[in-house]
């Protein structure tokens, strides 16, 4: 059974880092691309980041481009996100998400292309 899990979120600081971590089982991550959506309360769901499995390719939403960044470790089959300079516009619930046939990283449908979802991690960035 496909199934991914995020974990890493808590309560940060304004300028705080935290590393989130989309663990995969039933399938080999590296075969797939896996983005990472966030949803904050009363807003849509938005793209974040995303990570090609084709050839690896990292994307980026202009929101947090150079605070964030999307790595991959096949040995742990694993993806990770790592934020720094966070701010309080950060707080969110934050999802991944992969597809067992699309490839690409889109971020403009609220991720309607990928069909498995995490059950989700809060992220909150407050003082």
């Amino acid at each position: 059974q496909l199934q991914l899990v995020e974990s890493g979120g808590g309560l940060v600081q304004p300028g705080g880092s935290l590393r989130l971590s989309c663990a995969a089982s039933g399938f080999t991550l590296d075969k797939y691309t896996i983005a990472w959506f966030r949803q904050a309360p009363g807003k849509e769901r938005e793209g974040v980041s995303c990570i090609k499995s084709t050839d690896g390719s990292r994307y980026y939403a202009d929101s947090v481009k150079g605070r964030f960044t999307i790595s991959r470790d096949n040995a742990k089959n694993t993806v990770y996100l790592q934020m720094n300079s966070l701010k309080p516009e950060d707080t969110a619930v934050y999802y991944c998400a992969t597809d067992l046939l699309f490839r690409l990283c889109v971020f403009t449908n609220g991720g309607y292309e990928y069909n498995y979802w995490g059950q989700g991690t809060q992220v909150t960035v407050s003082s």
